[in-house]
């Protein structure tokens, strides 16, 4: 028997408004709204209404509110901006890296159009000097690492086999699989070696006349650790050469800058390339600090090949994209490094913080007390590396009611509970977004 709570009317489906009886109740409300976009959204409140009814479940609201709130989320964006007080630099949920600031062209600009030569362009022109600049090879850019790889497969191995190590068969976001999007790619897989352990025998005796790339794949959001062993860099690059094989690196998170003196230990993208790699790929949103995108470098003929792929059209980038990843690797050619804002919150010191954490500490109570604590890369990076932080904890305050009423402040201020406590790492908040958490919590 369900149980149902004194302060719900039950409704039965006969008591149910009619359309246009709900119209009227939202005439004022509904402004200017085109009539046929109201009269749509009331028939599916009115049609989830009756579904529910039909259940035997009881109405949470009545249609009318329910309608009205449809009718005002039509005024009001959905994509905010938020307060990241997590301490968690590239919080997937949260859009990963945060953009540095960019004003987005609100009219025509020179997208494909060479301004020069008073003649139809390419769009990677606002990207790709700039990524030269940086790795030393020909680059374009796609939607994302996984677009990257698809792409790339399909156009170099499609028909053919690409050799991979078992232990870099992993899962990204979402439930994504990669052998499932090389196996959409038309490639073949073939895999060698054992979970935790491939030798570079294991790629050579696989190799075959169907052999199309060897692939390696950068663990950068997860760790094998004991009994472990992989062929390093340069024995693949020297097999590659040896048997005429291009070699593809598939290096995830896509670290530009030497983060090593702040605990941050990744391949540099550079580094793979001028070790002699023919082509890799990486993420713009992670380590780089960009926006959401793939990155495709490499040997000159190899990413021409790939840009003429006809899929590559399919993945490509909008206007939006460039001015904010143009701005990015703007920042990162002129050494602007604290521009960037996920490079600046990388390097930010434990003492630094501290000094912030403490001030505005004050400013809050004597129930926030500042203490040591740790701040996470995350976004499928560094798995394993945690930077030293100092938090802000609010005690005394029941931390899931607090918790649900900054979520719910404009802007929302996302934070973690720890101990039955709220907790701010200021590592991801910037300094102008102090004044407003105050406020909040006041």
């Amino acid at each position: 028997m369900k149980h149902r709570s004194p302060n719900i009317k039950t409704v039965t489906l006969r008591e149910l408004p009619s359309v246009h009886e709900l119209l009227e109740q939202l005439s004022p409300a509904a402004g200017a709204i085109p009539h046929g976009q109201v009269v749509g959204m009331v028939r599916r409140v009115l049609d989830d209404a009756r579904r529910t009814l039909l259940r035997g479940e009881v109405l949470a609201r009545p249609v009318a509110e329910t309608a009205l709130d449809r009718l005002r989320s039509w005024r009001t964006p959905s994509l905010v901006p938020v307060i990241n007080a997590t301490g968690v630099v590239l919080h997937t949920n949260l859009g990963r890296a945060p953009l540095a600031p960019f004003a987005p062209i609100g009219g025509y600009s020179n997208l494909e159009y060479d301004l020069a030569a008073g003649k139809r362009g390419k769009r990677d022109v606002h990207a790709g000097a700039l990524l030269e600049a940086l790795l030393g090879r020909p680059a374009i850019v796609v939607n994302n690492n996984a677009a990257a790889l698809f792409l790339i497969l399909n156009e170099l191995a499609a028909g053919g086999e690409v050799i991979i190590s078992r232990g870099e068969l992993i899962e990204i976001g979402d439930g994504f699989r990669i052998p499932e999007i090389m196996e959409r790619s038309g490639a073949r897989l073939c895999e060698v070696g054992t979970t935790n352990r491939t030798h570079i025998d294991d790629y050579r005796n696989a190799i075959n006349e169907h052999t199309r790339l060897l692939l390696r794949v950068h663990p950068s959001n997860f760790r094998m650790t004991g009994f472990t062993a992989r062929p390093e860099l340069d024995q693949l690059i020297a097999l590659g050469k040896e048997r005429g094989i291009p070699v593809y690196e598939d290096l995830g998170s896509g670290c530009l800058m030497d983060l090593a003196a702040y605990g941050v230990r990744e391949p540099l993208a550079q580094a793979s390339l001028g070790a002699g790699v023919n082509l890799i790929s990486f993420s713009g949103d992670k380590l780089l600090g960009g926006p959401q995108s793939g990155v495709i470098a490499g040997d000159e003929e190899l990413v021409k090949r790939v840009r003429r792929n006809p899929l590559f059209r399919a993945f490509r980038q909008d206007k939006l994209f460039y001015q904010a990843m143009e701005t990015t690797l703007r920042h990162l050619a002129l050494g602007e490094y604290d521009r960037v804002p996920a490079l600046r919150m990388i390097r930010m010191t434990a003492s630094e913080i501290c000094a912030r954490a403490e001030a505005m500490a004050s400013r809050i109570g004597p129930d926030a007390s500042v203490e040591p604590g740790e701040s996470a890369i995350g976004g499928g990076s560094t798995p394993d590396i945690a930077l030293p932080t100092f938090v802000i904890a609010l005690n005394n305050r029941k931390a899931a009611v607090l918790e649900r009423r900054l979520r719910f402040n404009a802007p929302p201020v996302i934070v973690r509970i720890e101990r039955d406590r709220v907790v701010l790492d200021l590592r991801t908040v910037l300094p102008e977004q102090e004044d407003l958490i105050v406020q909040a919590l006041r």
